[in-house]
């Protein structure tokens, strides 16, 4: 699933711009950009967004900007301090009419203003919380492209079984009609070998014992076509799928074993259908399924 977030944190060492986004993928794979200094806080990063995400090509970002012109980072050096005082001393007592130095010129002193150490340690609750900050706002962005698409997952559901209702009630014409073709294509084929008055030859069947292969053919037939159990799963399946979607929740696994079910039952009714409206209903199935499927592999 695709989702972005971005946080944007001004403290007093400078700014903190952390960024997480990501797009669909089968599994998780995480990828981190951070600035070097702060690359002890990775470890930290990967573990926080572990629990929220289980799926999708994830990019996370953190930077820092230093603050350049805030003095609130900065110091002075006491020993390079104490080392301008000494020499002030030294020439004050050498060459008393000599002026002193300046606060300007003191402060220009080389080593004299050092910037307070940033670091991952001493901005660790900050940087924590910019963090769980992102993630959150991240995480709400996925649950709202998660509904949509729960939305339109939900409504291939609602056609496939608009679709099972509709082929249901023609089973007992549709087999009634295969029984009579296919009763009639038999005793085509097997009145060929009935000879009319020759019962007698051992090379030829009786009309009555044709007439029983028939309906055993028939009977036969009619079972291996007979898709009503096909037709039950599928509403089950299909009412379970409803159920999951509606749930909510890592449902990823779960919707993928559903997809495989649905489309085996309707592979199973293609390869049964006794008419073009059964065979085109399989189509039409599968279709359906393989849309479902596609977007499922990005469902976490």
């Amino acid at each position: 699933m695709t989702g972005f977030a971005s946080t944007t944190e001004e403290t007093q060492f400078g700014t903190i711009t952390t960024e997480v986004k990501s797009v669909n993928s089968r599994f998780l794979d995480l990828q981190f950009r951070i600035n070097d200094e702060f690359r002890m806080i990775e470890p930290v990063f990967r573990e926080a967004l572990s629990k929220k995400v289980s799926r999708g090509k994830v990019e996370c970002r953190f930077s820092f900007s230093r603050a350049n012109q805030s003095t609130e980072n900065k110091t002075l050096n006491q020993g390079v301090l104490d080392q301008i005082a000494r020499f002030q001393a030294q020439i004050s007592q050498q060459f008393p009419s000599a002026a002193p130095l300046s606060s300007f010129e003191i402060l220009k002193w080389n080593g004299l203003i050092e910037e307070t150490e940033i670091n991952a340690d001493s901005m660790q609750e900050i940087i924590t919380n910019t963090i769980n900050k992102t993630l959150n706002a991240f995480v709400l962005s996925r649950e709202r492209e998660g509904q949509a698409l729960a939305d339109t997952l939900l409504a291939r559901v609602t056609s496939m079984e608009e679709i099972v209702a509709k082929i249901t009630p023609l089973m007992p014409t549709v087999l009634a009609q295969f029984q009579q073709k296919a009763t009639a294509r038999l005793e085509e084929a097997l009145g060929l070998a009935v000879s009319h008055g020759e019962t007698n030859t051992s090379s030829t069947i009786t009309r009555d014992e044709a007439f029983d292969r028939i309906r055993q053919e028939v009977t036969m037939y009619g079972i291996r076509a007979d898709i009503s159990e096909e037709l039950n799963r599928l509403a089950a399946h299909l009412t379970e799928t409803r159920h999951i979607l509606k749930q909510g929740g890592q449902v990823g696994k779960r919707l993928d074993f559903m997809m495989q079910e649905l489309n085996r039952e309707a592979n199973t009714l293609g390869s049964k259908a006794a008419n073009k409206e059964l065979a085109d209903a399989s189509m039409a199935l599968k279709l359906l399924i393989e849309q479902m499927r596609e977007q499922v592999q990005n469902i976490e």
